[in-house]
């Protein structure tokens, strides 16, 4: 018999493949219709916004695309932890803002719940001040400038 934290994390090994693969409409699939989706608000970044439903996530993905070219190691997970219908990933992501050719990382945390077997609950926890200065026009510091300069 499969535990809940072995279908649970077996969901979000499917999320991982799926964002890999970077098919939006694949990737919302794993999400229930009605989802409680938090990034911290960044003005700045056009691909963060207030999201709830399995279309936005979907719209997410897109938004995403369009906006940002994925770094080097794009996004890598370093730490998986599921204990019943709750999953938390910690990891490192990269980019590039394509407006502004400007680069953007840090580490970030990904927490998800799920019901049913679908995702409920994403919240993310990422360097939102690098993100910010990527997608700041020139002008503005950005992160690859280094200390000083």
């Amino acid at each position: 018999m499969t535990s809940t934290t072995d279908r649970t994390r077996a969901v979000v090994e499917d999320y991982l493949r799926r964002a890999a693969e970077g098919n939006p409409e694949r990737i919302a699939a794993v999400y229930a219709e009605k989802v409680d989706w938090m990034v911290a608000e960044n003005p700045q970044a056009p691909w963060i916004r207030p999201r709830s439903t399995r279309a936005d996530v979907a719209g997410h993905w897109v938004d995403l695309a369009a906006h940002t070219v994925p770094g080097r190691g794009g996004f890598s997970i370093d730490t998986i932890v599921v204990e019943g219908t709750e999953a938390v990933l910690t990891g490192h992501l990269s980019g590039t803002v394509r407006a502004t050719g400007k680069t953007f990382e840090g580490p970030f945390a990904l927490r998800l719940s799920m019901d049913d077997g679908l995702i409920t609950r994403h919240h993310v926890y990422e360097n939102s001040l690098s993100v910010a200065e990527a997608c700041t026009p020139d002008g503005g510091h950005h992160q690859a400038d280094g200390p000083g300069q």
